[in-house]
């Protein structure tokens, strides 16, 4: 059973040094290691990925930005209370919420709450175009899963979206393990060049290496670049403490896709063309969507993927992804809709049926993850045991170890395709 799998035989040591602090000046320059078919593994710099990619084919990556989502309040006696935004309740949909004008809800985290036992925060802003400051209040809501909590949101100026309150009030949230406070130039380094729309609490780091002359070789290549958006939650950071990764529940993240980007996916497979996907988060995003198509084709009304659902034995082989991708369109006709907009906790692990993606473009990821088993998964999906040694994840992560390539967000990419 893939729940069985041991979150121990995804661990290697990794040291501190390695962890990347900052990115490097010119981020395309990054190391690019190349995980070919046959296992071979070389080494080149980010600059040569057009070159490196299959002729041909289609690259999607994840436009969500990452938004200003931690912010420090401070009380009258001068008590630190840190309000970390998660997920928009009301408004629920995204860009509604940045667009809400005086008041909105929020899930967050909070930080000190034991020192926040009643009463409103208060912090003045200065909001560019505004010749007086803006005073925004957080109060105390309900107490929600996960250690949440909702918090409603109130401003003094009517004129102002919220889009420009969290620009104002909060700071770019940067990954905890990088162990050091956001800086200015985290605001420009922690988002993708091609980042639109507004809703991560973390960056899509795999594309944190591209550049407006890497996007202009690819499509000089012939490959068509398109988009998804999914907006990259805390969960994203938490750690798998159970034993087993069945005891591990995947958080939920909203995406969405558009009709366009459907019809190419339904091309492609047809066609055989290459589907390079940038980062996991784009990964998720694309393995979902035979899921939410199985959904709809069943009658389904609720778009959202399940952690354990491509795992269930009426969702294993009994349909075709073509098939299900057509259903989407279908579903999109019915509602006139030109976007689709869906949710996933879709865990990949050893095991998984792979239906989309066949060439990725990922970073170097923490010990003991989820993101370390979507990759192994993706690698090797011939091997089902997660304890063989012959696993390639293992084989690139001690070369890139002995190689002295940097890890993690601001760290070095790899380009992987699945092993013959």
């Amino acid at each position: 059973m893939v729940s069985d799998i041991s979150v121990s035989e995804f661990d290697y040591e990794l040291p501190d040094e390695k962890i990347a602090r900052h990115p490097l000046a010119e981020r395309d320059r990054c190391r690019l290691l190349l995980s070919r078919p046959d296992g071979e593994i070389s080494h080149r710099i980010f600059t040569e990925l057009p070159d490196l990619l299959p002729p041909s084919s289609l690259l999607i990556a994840n436009d969500t930005r990452v938004i200003n989502a931690r912010m420090s309040f401070y009380k009258t006696t001068g008590s630190r209370i840190e309000i970390f935004l998660l997920e928009p309740l009301s408004p629920t949909d995204y860009n509604l919420m940045f667009q809400s004008r005086g008041e909105c809800i929020w899930s967050c985290l909070v930080g000190n709450l034991k020192r926040w036992k009643e009463g409103e925060l208060t912090m003045e802003l200065k909001v560019e175009g505004l010749s007086r400051p803006v005073i925004l209040t957080a109060s105390r809501g309900r107490e929600l899963p996960g250690n949440s909590r909702e918090i409603i949101f109130r401003w003094d100026a009517p004129e102002v979206t919220f889009a420009t309150i969290v620009d104002a009030a909060g700071r770019i949230p940067i990954p905890p393990y990088l162990k050091r406070d956001t800086e200015e130039t985290d605001s420009d380094d922690y988002q993708t060049v091609y980042a639109r729309e507004r809703g991560s609490v973390a960056a899509p780091t795999a594309g944190l290496h591209f550049t407006q002359r890497v996007l202009d070789g690819i499509e000089a290549h012939n490959i068509s670049i398109m988009k998804v958006t999914l907006h990259v939650g805390a969960g994203t950071f938490q750690p798998v403490k159970s034993p087993t990764i069945g005891g591990h529940a995947m958080h939920t993240e909203a995406f969405s896709v558009s009709r366009g980007l459907v019809m190419a996916l339904i091309e492609a497979v047809e066609k055989g063309r290459r589907i390079v996907a940038v980062g996991t988060t784009t990964v998720r995003t694309l393995e979902s969507l035979p899921y939410i198509g199985r959904r709809i084709m069943r009658g389904g009304d609720v778009l959202t993927v399940g952690q354990w659902d491509p795992y269930y034995e009426d969702n294993s082989d009994d349909f075709g992804t073509v098939e299900s991708l057509r259903a989407i369109l279908s579903y999109m006709d019915k509602h006139n809709q030109d976007n689709l907009s869906a949710s996933t906790s879709i865990m990949i692990a050893p095991g998984f049926k792979w239906r989309i993606v066949s060439c990725m473009v990922t970073n170097f990821h923490q010990p003991q993850s989820t993101l370390l088993l979507l990759v192994s998964s993706f690698l090797d999906r011939h091997i089902e045991d997660a304890s063989s040694p012959d696993l390639q994840w293992r084989k690139i992560y001690r070369e890139a170890l002995g190689s002295d390539y940097r890890f993690l967000s601001y760290g070095d990419a790899c380009l992987l395709f699945p092993r013959r």
